[in-house]
């Protein structure tokens, strides 16, 4: 499995949103030679992933937060309204898309983001040290085999330029690759609802509305037909969305288990960090699930409440989402006093309203829907119930059945739009790969919360009995549970773009250090903070003195994307820590100990960057990133 002697090869399975991140982190963050092996099974979810891809986003698909915290770079808040207004390529982009000056606050286009991840992938390859090159290629990753020097990786249909030491693979048309760490950022993975088995081939059920065939069915409907859409979650929104900005007439029908309506983002909202007591109640032993949710909707009132007098100008529809960002350093604790069943169960029932209390919708989607749904006679329909099944109708047409509270519904419609649908549950998802992982127990799903994998805090796999899996990491959905248990995250941001943006400086940078450490023949480096001196917590150190200095520099190197500025901070780096107090004498010790102080100093700038306690613009001017002149601090 080693590649001692080769330059190291990080090899990062999927190459969307998640893999693209972690990939241009490591090209920034490289210092000496390294092979960056981005491998992705569709070459149309390149750079995109299924939330991106130009074929299943429709010009009327926007973001569903607002353009400017659709960045890449955490630290560098208007970095993808500056591409969009000043380096996107419009020539393609229809009207009013193509006249458009992007701001902060307002919308964009769903499907430019393919672009802007794939120039941002070029800027770093380009901009990288000398020896730090990326190889895209085409495939699908089967199984993995790893052990402590590195991986091994079956791969399908493998087709790359310039990879060496490839091998056969255990099965025809397989080809053995490897890797001294490997990166699964392999995104959402798609459910499979009950209620579509008897229609998941029929030619009036979308089953995958992002997608190329769900999209033009949808466009080629008659503006007149009967839809149900199962849901009431921003993906309902993007489908009912297409149809009434093309004109349809026809009744759609929103069905949601809990009836819940996203909330649409005033005009110039901005996201904001507010704090908040501790909700002490929450901390008292569970009893029972009534007992806890009356405890929940107390201190959740009183909450909303304190924010609505303290915070005047706070509007009041965001005020859910700043007490939510404001409970999450407390989730952990609460959560950790929950049975794991009830947990479960909680999680399951009340999916939807989490989702809608940390985050809202953007005016541009939800204006032409609430507009429909008010009028006397309006198209949008939301109907309250579960769909138990959805079956084809004599007529042609489906049937969708829905219980409620009154008893069990029936809708006829023309086309039955499913939602996209998370497979959370990893034993359920029928990749080859997880499948190959589970059953050898490799990779173990998230035993507390049942989504996502189990891993360590760096985002090291663990296996079923719980061991790190040392040459792999997880980037995105694949950590949803750990983030609800660890961090306190709920809703979409357990894995979508701002979970990514930390995971990616963090992964990287890991596996880096690992690259290095191995590469220098020091294998532990886990007490390197203790060593050197340096304690971060939340962004704020007790270190001893100097390396403050130290720190700042390396902030700024991981945050530097060029690589003229990343060689400037970079020598100024180590000159700094070589005039540190404290050096041993000998020469193989002080090698040591400036590795070690390398890697306590670059750990401390990466929670710095990764410090979700203030926003990305309060970062910004802690990090001393942002200028006297700068709009972004």
């Amino acid at each position: 499995m080693s590649r001692t002697g080769a330059r190291p090869r990080v090899l990062v399975v999927g190459a969307g949103l998640g893999g693209t991140a972690t990939a241009i982190r490591l090209l920034c963050f490289a210092r000496r030679p390294l092979e960056v092996v981005l491998l992705e099974r569709r070459a149309d979810y390149r750079s995109a992933g299924v939330a991106y891809h130009r074929d299943g986003n429709p010009w009327e698909h926007v973001f569903n937060i607002q353009a400017g915290r659709m960045s890449l770079f955490r630290e560098d808040v208007l970095d993808f309204v500056r591409w969009a207004d000043r380096e996107a390529d419009r020539r393609d982009w229809p009207q009013p898309w193509a006249g458009t000056t992007f701001v902060e606050h307002g919308p964009a286009p769903r499907r430019i983001f393919q672009d802007y991840l794939a120039e941002r992938l070029a800027e770093a390859r380009k901009q990288a040290y000398p020896g730090v090159d990326l190889v895209e290629a085409d495939g699908e990753a089967l199984d993995v085999e790893a052990g402590s020097s590195g991986a091994e990786v079956t791969v399908r249909r493998l087709s790359a330029h310039g990879l060496d030491g490839l091998r056969p693979g255990p099965l025809p048309g397989t080809t053995t690759v490897s890797a001294d760490h490997v990166v699964l950022a392999t995104g959402l993975e798609l459910a499979r609802p009950a209620f579509s088995a008897e229609v998941a081939g029929h030619r009036s059920f979308v089953r995958h509305p992002y997608s190329a065939d769900g999209v033009r069915r949808l466009m080629e409907l008659p503006s007149e037909a009967t839809v149900a859409i199962v849901g009431s979650v921003l993906s309902a929104y993007d489908s009912a969305g297409l149809l009434l900005r093309r004109g349809h007439t026809g009744r759609i029908h929103l069905i949601s288990r809990s009836g819940t309506v996203f909330r649409t983002y005033p005009g110039g909202h901005e996201h904001g960090v507010l704090r908040l007591p501790c909700p002490a109640t929450l901390l008292a032993p569970f009893r029972d699930r009534e007992d806890f949710l009356a405890r929940l909707r107390t201190e959740w009132d009183t909450a909303c409440a304190q924010v609505a007098r303290e915070h005047p100008d706070v509007s009041a529809g965001v005020i859910a989402e700043r007490v939510s960002k404001a409970w999450e350093p407390y989730a952990p604790a609460v959560i950790e006093r929950i049975p794991t069943p009830e947990l479960r169960s909680l999680l399951t029932e009340f999916s939807t309203a989490i989702a809608a209390l940390r985050v809202g919708a953007m005016e541009y989607t939800m204006a032409v829907i609430e507009r429909a749904s008010r009028a006397r006679d309006g198209s949008v329909r939301l109907v309250t119930g579960k769909v138990s099944a959805v079956t084809p109708a004599p007529s042609g047409r489906l049937v969708v059945s829905v219980e409620g509270r009154e008893g069990t519904a029936a809708i006829e419609a023309d086309l039955v739009v499913s939602p996209f649908g998370r497979e959370s549950d990893y034993a359920k998802v029928r990749q080859p790969l997880w499948r190959n992982l589970l059953r050898r127990g490799v990779a173990a799903p998230h035993r507390r919360t049942g989504r996502g994998l189990e891993v360590d805090g760096d985002g090291t796999l663990l296996d079923a009995a719980g061991r790190p899996v040392v040459a792999l990491s997880a980037i995105g959905a694949l950590r949803e549970g750990d983030e609800i248990v660890r961090n306190g995250r709920t809703g979409a941001f357990t894995f979508n773009l701002a979970a990514i943006k930390n995971h990616s400086v963090a992964v990287a940078a890991h596996v880096i250090e690992r690259c290095e450490t191995r590469a220098d023949d020091l294998a532990e480096v886990s007490d390197a903070e203790g060593t050197c001196g340096i304690y971060v917590s939340k962004g704020e150190e007790a270190a001893r003195p100097g390396t403050e200095e130290a720190v700042a520099l390396e902030v700024r190197r991981l945050a530097a994307r060029a690589r003229s500025e990343r060689e400037v901070l970079d020598s100024r780096l180590d000159a700094c820590l070589r005039s540190l107090p404290g050096r041993p004498p000998l020469p193989a010790d002080a090698a040591r100990y400036d590795r070690l102080l390398r890697t306590a100093v670059t750990r401390a700038a990466v929670r710095r960057l990764t410090d979700v306690s203030v926003t990305p613009r309060e970062l910004r001017r802690r990090l001393g990133l942002a200028k006297a002149d700068d709009p972004e601090g």
